[in-house]
């Protein structure tokens, strides 16, 4: 199979795409204010001041959105004594993991460029997280329907196998029947999305967009664009005609 190239990138079209969810596919934000109101109403049934921790609990996720214990620390900030905070966090904790959009809207473009893609090549979507909370997002997304194959990576072994970790990738190698070094990544982290292509020896596309965006290229990926329509359309131009490879039937992972 031949193609157009384009900066960056070297050797044939890749066998599978592999895309991530949250800031590539659509911005994270729009779910987290979702999720901090609801705890600032479970917050406030629960006799404390509901605004006061959702300004804390914001702070604490602008500050890095996938660390653990933001509830207590948001808690701290808002002088919440220890013994009460103790009580209360498993409520807020369960009104976050709870949290149900109806609906997220995904970036500009971005479904039909994941429906380009899928007409070219196996596509699947990669990502990390608590499963109840990333269905979630995979359900108010839409995005189960547009892709050929969703793996978890908790689904996998929990917070272990997260990215960087190479598991989720071999998943989805294995499932399409093609070598994990013969996939591309799409992904806006260089820490987790470029680093697991990279630890299977993948190439790799960033992704401008997100809380991320301004992180550094460690490591650099094989091709920075603004945004996946950007990454669909240079993609999509390595296939033509009768070349383009359909995508395989749905896979019970999903």
């Amino acid at each position: 199979m031949s193609g157009r190239s384009f900066p960056g990138w070297t050797g044939p079209p890749p066998a599978g795409v592999v895309v991530d969810l949250d800031d590539t596919i659509y911005p994270q934000a729009t779910y987290l204010r979702g999720a901090v109101s609801e705890v600032g109403r479970a917050a406030q049934a629960a006799g404390l001041d509901g605004e006061a921790v959702c300004r804390a609990l914001r702070s604490e996720i602008h500050a890095g959105s996938d660390r653990n214990g933001t509830i207590d620390r948001a808690l701290a900030r808002c002088a919440v004594p220890p013994d009460q905070a103790a009580k209360i966090t498993p409520v807020l904790v369960r009104a976050f993991v709870g949290y149900r959009p109806e609906r997220l809207p995904l970036y500009e473009d971005a479904g039909a460029a994941l429906a380009a893609l899928r007409t070219r090549y196996p596509l699947a979507c990669l990502t990390d997280g608590n499963p109840v909370i990333q269905r979630a997002k995979l359900a108010a997304t839409g995005i189960v329907d547009a892709v050929d194959l969703v793996v978890i990576t908790d689904e996998l072994g929990g917070r272990a196998r997260r990215k960087p970790h190479p598991a989720g990738l071999l998943r989805i190698a294995d499932r399409f029947g093609v070598r994990a070094e013969d996939l591309v990544v799409i992904g806006d982290r260089p820490s987790k999305d470029i680093a697991a292509a990279v630890a299977v020896g993948a190439r790799s596309i960033r992704v401008g967009t997100g809380e991320y965006a301004a992180a550094g290229d460690l490591p650099p990926a094989t091709v920075s664009v603004p945004n996946l329509v950007t990454a669909a359309s240079l993609l999509c131009s390595l296939v033509q005609g009768p070349e383009v490879r359909r995508a395989p039937a749905p896979q019970s992972a999903r």
